[in-house]
């Protein structure tokens, strides 16, 4: 295969699938957030205690792979003056950030990167400073219910304070670690992606109208039970089985006019219309001659009743005794064969 339609063919292959994926994705839900925080702070704002916090999150699921948040925050730093000599004192940090995440896939276990922006006012030692935030980091969500998540995230933070002078070594640049946990709760009932309509059925493995001919190259599809057809489905004979004479004559049985009821509603619902015409056939017994008149007008009779019931097809009876046999006429199971009509399409 030539390389360049290998390679459009799998990339078109991908990009279905992809499509697919989307489509089956449903969930466009809001939700909230609440988290706690853990934070370790560098150096630069000389405080060596780890500090906690808590936020809430406000946010929407956009597609499979996105979601944005408004998120607000409290974090602090609860230094020992005595123990840590450099400490400032008691760090507040309280802010907000627009965050967008992106999830690599949606499952029970989904994983996540994550930017922010936002801005935080920071205070120590009766100062504050407002500066801006920027975060980027990675966590996961684990699916317990529909409507309940498990979340955490591990984000670096970078902040500026714009010339506040916060600290005693002058720096308005700080870099801190931020560790959050907590929950996802979407609002509403999860989307369910609906059940996919089936499949077309193939039309080759289909034989609607049991004629030995395929739907797909069916042209004349609805022809009675038992007809002999072409290659295009089309009929050329059907015997009319069970259509019997009283004895020596041409005068219908019940049963034979009540086999003859159905094979007009056939005709008439059938669209082909066709001439068609009605053989009579005998067995050898009696002379050739009797035979033949026998036939024609058994053959005329099942014409008569046809268009009697409605068919408007062409009809033409024509007799032809017993010199188109189908069976041997020695056995009496062979003569009942040959004594028979038969309804045959013209062109």
């Amino acid at each position: 295969m030539n390389k360049k339609l290998l390679a459009y063919a799998l990339l078109s292959g991908l990009g279905f699938a992809a499509s697919a994926q989307a489509e089956e994705f449903l969930d466009d839900r809001w939700y909230v957030a609440p988290f706690g925080s853990y934070v370790k702070p560098g150096g630069d704002r000389d405080s060596n205690v780890k500090g906690y916090g808590a936020g809430l999150g406000f946010g929407k699921i956009i597609n499979e792979h996105f979601n944005v948040e408004l998120r607000g925050f409290y974090n602090g730093f609860d230094d020992e003056t005595n123990r840590f000599p450099r400490a400032n004192g008691q760090w507040d940090l309280a802010g907000g950030s627009a965050d967008l995440q992106y999830f690599f896939c949606r499952h029970d276990f989904s994983p996540y990167t994550v930017i922010g922006v936002g801005g935080m006012n920071s205070s120590v030692r009766g100062d504050s400073g407002v500066g801006i935030i920027g975060e980027a980091g990675a966590g996961f969500t684990y699916e317990l219910t529909d409507n309940f998540l498990f979340r955490s995230d591990v984000r670096y933070r970078y902040n500026n304070n714009f010339n506040a002078h916060l600290t005693r070594n002058g720096t308005d640049e700080y870099h801190d670690m931020v560790v959050n946990v907590g929950f996802v709760v979407p609002l509403g009932p999860k989307p369910v992606a609906a059940a996919p309509e089936p499949a077309a059925p193939d039309c080759s493995t289909l034989d609607s109208d049991s004629d030995g001919v395929n739907d797909c190259i069916d042209t004349c599809p609805g022809t009675m039970a038992g007809s002999k057809v072409n290659a295009s489905g089309c009929p050329l004979t059907l015997e009319l089985k069970g259509v019997n004479f009283e004895y020596d004559s041409a005068r219908l049985t019940p049963s034979a006019t009540s086999v003859l009821d159905g094979v007009a509603e056939n005709l008439i619902a059938y669209p082909q219309k066709n001439d068609i015409e009605v053989r009579g056939h005998t067995s050898s017994e009696g002379s050739n001659k009797h035979n033949m008149r026998l036939s024609q007008k058994r053959s005329q009779s099942v014409a008569d009743y046809l268009s009697m019931k409605g068919v408007t097809n062409k009809l033409t009876a024509h007799g032809y005794g017993e010199d188109m046999p189908i069976a041997d006429n020695t056995t009496e199971e062979g003569r009942s064969q040959n004594r028979r009509v038969e309804l045959v399409w013209g062109n």
